[in-house]
This record gives structure tokens, sequence and C-alpha cells, in this order.
């Protein structure tokens, strides 16, 4: 009976470590982002109202769209910083196609697309020329960038009809739930799933923790990260689409920094900056706690340079806390010698 039920447990903890849900890290990330609920609801006048917890929502999908791809780059080993210019420039796209008397149901393909197409520019540069993704992202972040103020200039499209730009705040009856949010939580879902279920998800694991134990093991190194920097490309297109129609203005400098909110909330979530550890639960933990934290300070009247400063702090806090934690439990493993 011992040697048929053995088994059992190894299964399990495997399992579990897989997914790494409610474990270290990220147990004290969704303990913050409860009691950070708790503290505004309290403290702040009109957090806890149904009206400001659907903003709250609203403003945490382009975040959360950009940390679902974000996630699996950087357990890879690699970033992606060029998310937010890519956005802004596929929004002054959308904004000159729209003004060229195109239709929706053919602006949004092409932006996609053309997404996609920015994305792989960056999977080529870091997979097939082996640059590194720091230098090659931050110059892309820059070339997008300017690329965007190419197509509009200076000048805004706001000419949207008023019942696409509404319907993107649509709530679910009085709850104040975006109808929104739903969809964007399936595609988490989906990628929580490909993530943590799937062989594919572990390989990304295995490049992250050694790139070099992963090709001889079979895997594609090279084809995985540039199909990950079009997946991102995208997903930063769909951000930028629905950037422009939420705020009704195709602008070059729209989600100028959002880069940074995104990188903060993967890190805060628990993944490693060096690659091969993190998980998707954490990472949602994370873009839910940015996202209270700033939306509690602002009904609080706090200017917007210490809500930057909130988020370059977390940054740090993020890449510096679990190598501290690390560090700690080594020392206390390691034998006191006199």
């Amino acid at each position: 009976m011992l040697a048929e039920t053995a088994p059992r447990p190894t299964v399990t903890r495997t399992a579990a470590s897989r997914w790494g849900f409610l474990q270290g890290w990220d147990a004290a990330i969704i303990a913050a982002v409860l009691l950070s609920i708790l503290v505004a609801s309290v403290m702040v006048d009109g957090f806890a109202s149904p009206r400001n917890a659907g903003f709250l929502l609203i403003d945490m999908i382009p975040i959360l769209l950009l940390a679902l791809p974000m996630t699996l780059i950087i357990l890879t080993g690699e970033i992606d910083l060029s998310v937010a210019s890519i956005a802004g420039f596929i929004s002054c796209v959308f904004g000159a196609l729209w003004s060229g008397g195109l239709p929706l149901e053919t602006i949004i393909p092409l932006c996609l697309v053309l997404g996609a197409i920015s994305g792989a520019v960056n999977g080529f540069l870091v997979s097939v020329l082996g640059l590194p993704s720091l230098a090659v992202t931050i110059g892309t972040l820059a070339l997008y960038r300017g690329l965007a103020f190419v197509v509009l200039g200076d000048q805004a499209v706001t000419s949207f009809p008023r019942v696409i730009t509404s319907g993107l705040q649509a709530k679910i009856g009085t709850s104040g739930i975006p109808v929104w949010i739903i969809p964007v939580l399936l595609l988490a879902v989906v990628f929580g799933v490909i993530l943590h279920f799937t062989a594919f998800g572990r390989s990304l694991f295995a490049i992250g923790y050694s790139e070099h134990a992963a090709r001889f093991s079979g895997i594609t190194v090279a084809r995985t990260k540039f199909w990950l920097f079009v997946v991102s490309g995208a997903i930063a297109a769909l951000v930028g689409i629905w950037w422009t129609l939420r705020y009704g203005s195709a602008r070059g400098d729209n989600a100028t920094g959002l880069e940074l909110s995104v990188i903060a909330a993967v890190l805060l979530g628990g993944v490693s900056i060096f690659g091969g550890k993190g998980n998707l639960p954490g990472v949602i933990a994370g873009v839910a706690l940015l996202a209270i934290l700033r939306n509690a300070l602002q009904l609080a009247s706090v200017p917007e340079d210490t809500l930057s400063m909130l988020t370059g702090g977390l940054l740090i806090a993020a890449v510096v806390a679990p190598n501290a934690v690390t560090w700690a439990r080594s020392a206390r493993k390691r034998p006191l010698t006199t």
C-alpha cells in the first residue's frame, strides 16, 4: 500500500510549487491588497463607493493587459520597455485611419497587425541578432514614440462616436463593475493556464533559469522569445486602441510612462527580474495593489509627482525585497563558525 500511495505527495508538491499560489511572496502581496482595501475604505472618502470601484477597475485594464505578456517575457530573462510607446504609436495610427474615413472593423485588425509587427521588430533584434532586450527596447521605446508624433504631430483626433467611447465604461447593473473587466480576466486565465499547465509555459521557466540548459533539452529558445515579443506588441496595440476610445482622443503622448507601472506591478507580484521565477496570480495581485494605492492617493489629492515617486519606490522594493528575503534565508541556513 505504501508503494502505491507514495508518489501522490510528490505530484501534489510539484503542482503547488509550479502554481505557487498563496505561498511566500504571493501570500504577502495578496495580504497587502486586502489590507490596503481595508485601510483606504476607512480613511479615504469615496474609496469604497461603487462608482470609484468602477473607475479603479477600468484603470487596471491597460496595466493588467500589458502585464500578461510582460510576465512571460521577464520569466525568460528579457524585458520589453517599448510597450507604452507601441500603444501610443497605435493610438495615433488609429486616429489617422479614423480621420481617413475607414470603419472600425477595418481599423482594429490593421492596428493589431501593426502592433504585432512592432513587437516582431523587437523579437528579431533580441532573438535572431542576439542583442540585449534592455538596450533594444529602450531604442524602440524612443523609435515608436517618435513615429507616433510623425503620424499625428502635436494634433489630436477626438471625433470618435460617443456611443463607442461611453460603451467602454459600461457597468454591470449598479455594481460599479465595468463590463470589459470580464474579458480581460478571461484572457488572464488563458495566460495563466498556458504558463502554469502547459509544456510551453514550463519552457519559459526553463529558459529563464538556464538558457543553455533549455537549449540542450530541445527548447527552441530564439523562436520562443520572438513570439513572446510579437504577442507583447499585439497586446500593446490593443491597449492603444482601448486608451484611444476610453479617453476619446488619439494623441502622440498617450500611455506615456505606462511601462514603468507595468514592470513595477510584475516585479511586485513576485516575478524575478533575472527570470525563471514567478507566477501569474502574484502578478494580478501586484497590478491590483498598485492600482489601489494610486487610486486612494489620488482621492486624497496627493500630487502626481508623488504618485510617480510611489511607482518608482515600489519598483525598487520589488527588486530588492525578494533578494533580501533570499539572502536572509541563506544566512539562517549557513552554519555558524567559531
